[in-house]
This record gives C-alpha cells, sequence and structure tokens, in this order.
C-alpha cells in the first residue's frame, strides 16, 4: 500500500515553504498569470490546504511581497555603532548581492509596483522605514534631509536595473556611484 502523495510539515516550515514557492511562481508569471490550483500543484499539495494558509490569492502574493521585504530589511540591517557611511557601504553591498542574486524577483517587484497597490503599499512602507533608520543613524530629523533620503531611495531603483540591463559595471562600482550620490544629497540637505 503507498503512503500518503504529500508530506506533512509543521505549520512555520509548511508556510516558508509556500512563501519560496510564491517567490518563484510570482517571478515567473505576471500576477493575473497565477491561480491557486497552479501554485498549490507546484507545492505538491491540494489547494484546500494553500487557501488554509491564505485565503485569498491577494493573501497569497501580499504574505509573498512581505516575505521578500522582510528578508530585504533583515539583510541591510547595519551596526549602529560604525560611522553612518560605513553603514551605508555595509547596507548597499548586502542589496546589491540581494538583487544581483534574485534580479528577476527585484525586477518583478519593481513592475508590480507600478501597477499593485499592495505591492506600491509595501514599497512605500519599507522606504519611510529605511529613511527613519536613516534619520535616527545621521541625528537629523530635518526635513530637507528627509527629502533628500526619499528622493535619493528612489534613485536606487533607476540606478539598479540600468546595472541589471547592461552588466558593464561592478557591484562595487555601483555600490561607490550610490554612496557618492548620498553624501553629495545629504551635503546639500544639511547646508
Amino acid at each position: 500500500m503507498a503512503g500518503p502523495a504529500y508530506t506533512r510539515l509543521d505549520v512555520d516550515e509548511r508556510r516558508r515553504q509556500l512563501l519560496e514557492t510564491g517567490a518563484r511562481v510570482f517571478t515567473e508569471h505576471a500576477y493575473d498569470e497565477v491561480s491557486m490550483a497552479a501554485v498549490a500543484r507546484e507545492a505538491g499539495i491540494s489547494k484546500g490546504l494553500l487557501y488554509h494558509y491564505f485565503p485569498s490569492k491577494r493573501d497569497f502574493f501580499v504574505a509573498t511581497l512581505e516575505a521578500a521585504a522582510s528578508e530585504l530589511s533583515a539583510l541591510t540591517e547595519t551596526d549602529p555603532d560604525l560611522p553612518p557611511l560605513e553603514q551605508l557601504r555595509a547596507s548597499l553591498d548586502a542589496y546589491l548581492a540581494w538583487i544581483e542574486a534574485n534580479s528577476q524577483s527585484y525586477r518583478k517587484l519593481i513592475d508590480s509596483a507600478a501597477g499593485s497597490d499592495d505591492a506600491r503599499s509595501i514599497v512605500t512602507r519599507v522606504r519611510s522605514e529605511t529613511v527613519d533608520r536613516m534619520l535616527v543613524a545621521l541625528g537629523s530629523d530635518k526635513p530637507a534631509l528627509r527629502t533628500a533620503l526619499n528622493g535619493w531611495l528612489w534613485s536606487i531603483d533607476g540606478a539598479t536595473l540600468d546595472w541589471l540591463d547592461h552588466r558593464d559595471l561592478e557591484r562595487d562600482d555601483v555600490r561607490e556611484l550610490l554612496v557618492s550620490s548620498f553624501a553629495a544629497a545629504v551635503e546639500r540637505a544639511l547646508a
């Protein structure tokens, strides 16, 4: 007699597996092309079990984006005892390494942010939290600095997408361009 066609996992492990599957599926296909039945097949579970964890495709998509945002946030955390530019370099190194390793997912996220309120909301929240962390590290809450930091964060997408498109700069070169533009923006904002 054959055993069950599925593997029983504990709740956290199953959720992690489903989020990994979601990251892969939503990277390979546009949101509208993805069905919960296809995700369940990809994960090797029943559609009912998928709905047990995520009540809708939208909930699953948002949870997948949130998981990626949390991973990226954790990766870019820095040692607050370091000088601000060293913190920035370390954070950018981690960020650019993640983008390089997950370039397809990153592109989909940027594309999704343009067309999805959920994705745009997550991107906006992550950027806002990042600006707050930077203001604390810089010891200032000046409106000009907040504005400069927001503008700088938005410019990172353009720089990284260009880097991914052309691959004619080393990651360290991209990091240093971003550090230089950060330093110029902060200097001007604090002047």
